[in-house]
């Protein structure tokens, strides 16, 4: 009889996954708080680990994991598995970047909306015994102009959200989105640069990788309209914060909403504590919803490729 495959899920995942998993017959052991050296010191016990950002599986837990098979990432972003090891020792690396999307889509917006309102600047002032109601003008989303740099599952429904809201969507990404697309969004795709000079909102949807680590610059924020807003729910480094500082300090930004920084929690609190800045701990995924499809879907298509 064959042997059952062994799965260490090394991070927290919703348990109708796990279920899942053991339903199909494999062998599943959690241990949500293991440390590197300890993974590394018994990967070569499982055929599949499955991970969601805390653990980062590098080449040096590969090497020790001779008869790992396939990694799993109960989410979009692959930042934190060394997928160039993983395909040179034959690991398949699967991830659900469906399962977060309408979470960090709706987060976005709400980011967006709290940048145009200055919906939490009012709620701390207010706290604090302050009615800032003269000073607190806003503005509406109703026909400002929203860059979207990248247009997969999160960046396609931000898009689509913002469209009932009567505004003009702007779109930049490595190939041309589909004609059916762009004419449902009403949206027109264009040049990183052009994207960047024209829009009143530029929120970015892009995985990190070399060529997206600090695309978005001090040469790249110059370009920006004064007083634009900018969004980043996607991974910190694609922004180069120090850039980002300097620009929110000398009013070439009018603000900007993070829910993920270079380094997580941020070292320096410079930028986060900035009036204009509004900022989440990286919640972007954290809804029940998301994290329990992330189980299923990452547990899904681990069964399905070793069938």
């Amino acid at each position: 009889m064959k042997p059952k495959a062994k799965i260490l899920v090394c991070d927290s995942i919703h348990e109708d996954g796990i279920k899942k998993l053991k339903q199909a017959g494999f062998e599943v052991e959690v241990n949500p708080t293991i440390s590197a050296e300890q993974l590394k010191n018994v990967a070569a016990h499982y055929d599949i680990l499955i991970v969601r950002s805390r653990t980062q599986v590098t080449k040096e837990i590969m090497q020790a994991g001779k008869n790992l098979r396939v990694i799993g990432r109960a989410g979009a972003g692959l930042d934190n598995i060394d997928v160039t090891s993983a395909e040179e020792k034959g690991i398949l690396v699967l991830n659900t970047p469906e399962a977060p999307a309408e979470a960090v889509a709706e987060l976005t917006i709400g980011l967006m909306l709290s940048l145009a309102r200055d919906i939490s600047l009012a709620d701390r002032t207010l706290k604090e015994g302050k009615w800032l109601k003269k000073e607190l003008m806003g503005w509406e989303l109703k026909g400002k102009t929203l860059g979207t740099i990248g247009l997969g599952n999160i960046g396609e429904k931000v898009a689509k959200i913002a469209k009932t809201f009567g505004m003009k969507i702007l779109i930049s990404k490595r190939t041309p989105p589909p004609q059916e697309l762009l004419k449902e969004l009403e949206a027109e795709f264009v040049s990183l640069n052009d994207l960047l000079q024209r829009s009143d909102i530029v929120t970015i949807h892009v995985p990190l990788t070399p060529q997206t680590e600090h695309m978005i610059g001090e040469k790249e924020i110059a370009l920006m309209k004064h007083g634009a807003f900018l969004i980043n729910t996607s991974r910190g480094t694609i922004v180069d914060e120090k850039a980002l500082l300097k620009a929110l300090k000398s009013g070439k930004l009018k603000g900007a909403a993070l829910d993920v920084f270079e380094f997580e929690p941020p070292k320096d609190l410079a930028l986060v504590t900035l009036p204009q800045v509004v900022c989440t701990p990286h919640i972007g995924a954290q809804t029940e919803e998301a994290q329990r499809e992330a189980s299923i879907l990452i547990a899904e298509k681990v069964i399905n490729a070793l069938k």
